[in-house]
């Protein structure tokens, strides 16, 4: 996505090999023009699936999330990182988050995701994977079936992709960082 790529050189900020940080349009400041095209582009991508839910976690998977829905016109379910009180039967998976070096359980309700639905699992990165691995395992706690992930950002250096693409995870990247090196950001075609 031609679109994103361009604002991702020119507003995103490196901060290591590892990092880039785009929270001024995707995860802190939301861009909604930019999120809004970001929708309808996964829309496109995954007409042909017939999802009748969206998956994402909170927080930054929530806006892609939402606007793809919108595109869509299915419901968005967002994992939450912790279990609220007034949530009671829950479909669970452990998660690692590399960007806070933290480890939570995130929790789905069953009211919200059943056995039968074909769920799309959209997220702002992709890096090692973890979120999609959890998103998966909770879809299929539901007896659901996953019919794809939609990735805004994969950073592909570090692997997380390439491993769910060999179990068999379709996956959509809007634009895909083959490195950050030198202060540049290097796109794969």
């Amino acid at each position: 996505m031609e679109l994103l790529k361009q604002r991702i050189l020119r507003d995103g900020k490196i901060l290591s090999k590892d990092i880039l940080k785009v929270d001024n349009l995707i995860n802190h400041q939301i861009d909604p023009q930019l999120m809004m095209a970001i929708g309808v582009e996964f829309a496109r991508r995954f007409a042909y699936t017939r999802a009748n839910k969206i998956l994402t976690i909170e927080a930054s998977g929530i806006a892609p999330a939402l606007m793809t829905g919108y595109c869509m016109g299915i419901p968005v379910i967002f994992a939450k990182k912790s279990q609220p009180s007034t949530m009671q039967n829950v479909l669970s998976s452990p998660i690692h988050s590399f960007t806070r070096d933290k480890d939570y359980t995130i929790v789905v309700s069953t009211e919200y995701l059943r056995p039968g639905d074909k769920v799309l699992c959209i997220d702002d990165f992709l890096a090692y994977g973890s979120a999609a691995q959890a998103m998966d395992n909770i879809i299929k706690q539901a007896g659901a079936t996953s019919v794809g992930l939609g990735v805004v950002i994969e950073k592909k250096f570090q692997g997380g992709g390439d491993k769910l693409r060999e179990q068999g995870i379709h996956i959509e990247s809007l634009a895909c960082i083959e490195e950050l090196a030198d202060g540049k950001i290097t796109f794969t075609d």
